[in-house]
């Protein structure tokens, strides 16, 4: 199988991350539950995780480092802390459904910063007037749109939260472990990610970045091993965002993975998957009948292609590649919002996505594919 959806799940991990999660569901217990080996042995763990992530995203302590289930978690997370239901929110309009739904169950009010699609300027410049407007109760955006590729100007969008002491939470779903992700420089209140993505950890796993000073509301309340005594949540991180027992299998798996991305580098993940990306796209122009969706200057975009085909459906254009062994994603891709920023809501559009482990021969075999049975 060629494995074109890694903006879904990274399924090709290095061999490191089943090694080290198989190795956990063997030998290790609960951390901060116990002072035997064995607890011993997942509580170091836990913190050697929390250790390498504060290291890839420039955190100042492995404290400010929370586990999570997912990216969806770690979002909800940030918003139940900064955000009051009926509080002016200002998102971009390349929103996944993971900002979206927990801002209306809020019953936020919602405004959307202008910009189109692969347009970094203009959204800065909409971004700038729309909190010269009204300041909101926060500012929440994609750091890469995970329909498209887009990479939005997460520098200058910090800066200007900063200039109006605005907090920013940053969804960096599709660019931890691809892209430089600075959360103490860029002074967000938060910055949430999967691991099963560009951190290729396993699925279950996820990270809330604290480096903010916003005392965040605990969505979960529970055991944390410590304070016991008391009913409240400790009031200290990770510990307060942290209740019940950590998936430590997933955890060590995700220690691997992102070791590999500290060893490997995000400029060197980030080149490859560019020159997948144009290299698919030199491709494309041998079928005629797609319309890609790719930034003019690539450096607006990671290795996330969407396409459409006129005439297909792209549901059944997927199911084509499928039978042919390439595994991509169609449809909406739980970001209905992003379609509607790129005026591709009724269609939806067909996903490739790339990672570290893809090549140019896998990318010529779709090529192929596309133009023989499309």
């Amino acid at each position: 199988m060629i494995y074109f959806d890694s903006a879904a799940t990274t399924l090709q991990k290095p061999p490191e991350v089943a090694a080290r999660a198989a190795a956990a569901i063997r030998t290790m217990a609960s951390p901060g539950r116990g002072g035997y080996r064995a607890a011993a042995d997942a509580a170091q763990t836990v913190f050697q995780c929390r250790t390498a992530a504060a290291e890839l995203f420039h955190l100042d302590s492995p404290e400010q480092v929370v586990f999570t289930l997912n990216a969806t978690h770690a979002l909800n997370i940030a918003i139940r802390s900064l955000i009051l239901p009926g509080e002016q929110v200002l998102i971009s309009g390349f929103e996944h459904n993971a900002v979206t739904r927990p801002l209306h169950a809020l019953g936020a009010q919602v405004r959307f910063v202008p910009g189109g699609l692969f347009r970094p300027e203009e959204f800065l410049r909409g971004l700038r007037s729309e909190l010269e407007r009204e300041a909101p109760a926060a500012v929440i955006c994609t750091h890469v749109s995970n329909v498209f590729g887009y990479v939005l100007p997460m520098d200058g969008i910090a800066r200007l939260c900063r200039e109006r002491g605005v907090p920013l939470i940053v969804d960096a779903s599709q660019s931890a472990g691809i892209l430089p992700v600075d959360a103490a420089g860029w002074g967000a209140a938060f910055v949430a990610m999967p691991g099963h993505k560009g951190l290729y950890g396993p699925q279950g796993t996820g990270l809330l970045l604290c480096p903010g000073t916003q005392r965040p509301r605990p969505l979960l309340y529970g055991g944390t091993g410590s304070n016991s005594r008391l009913q409240e949540m400790p009031d200290f991180l990770p510990d307060r965002l942290e209740a019940g027992t950590l998936n430590v299998t997933g955890i060590a798996g995700l220690e691997a993975g992102i070791r590999f991305v500290l060893e490997t580098g995000t400029q060197r993940i980030l080149a490859h998957e560019r020159d997948l990306l144009a290299h698919f796209l030199c491709g494309l122009e041998t079928v005629p009948r797609v319309r890609a969706f790719a930034a003019g200057d690539l450096k607006d975009q990671a290795g996330v292609l969407s396409l459409q085909i006129p005439g297909t459906d792209c549901e059944q254009a997927a199911e084509t590649l499928a039978r042919y062994g390439v595994a991509v994603r169609a449809g909406l891709h739980c970001a209905p919002l992003a379609h509607r920023s790129a005026d591709t809501l009724e269609e939806g559009t067909v996903r490739f996505s790339f990672s570290a482990f893809n090549t140019t021969r896998e990318a010529d075999r779709a090529i192929e594919i596309l133009a023989a049975r499309m």
